[in-house]
């Protein structure tokens, strides 16, 4: 298993964990409180929390990876609306 994780500036961390996580919550398991939250997607699983930012860290396979990154970053840039996020995965 690779880890990859982001450090994303925003006002909005909390609100974003939230939205990503009603937004996949219909399709897959989440698990959200106050301070942190997971979603286990099949191409792997996402870990966020934060308050002044948004820390994301990813788990999944060198295959998926790649993909895991895309997709989390789509939907988490879409979730932002008005704001345009800067996330550089590590």
């Amino acid at each position: 298993m690779l880890t990859s994780s982001a450090r994303i500036q925003t006002q909005h961390a909390q609100r974003l964990m939230n939205r990503l996580c009603k937004h996949w919550g219909h399709k897959f398991p989440v698990t959200l409180d106050a301070q942190q939250a997971e979603i286990e997607l099949p191409l792997g699983v996402c870990r966020m929390h934060g308050a002044d930012a948004l820390t994301v860290e990813l788990q999944s396979d060198a295959a998926q990876m790649p993909k895991l990154q895309q997709v989390v970053a789509d939907h988490l840039q879409r979730m932002a609306a008005r704001e345009t996020l800067d996330i550089e995965w590590q």
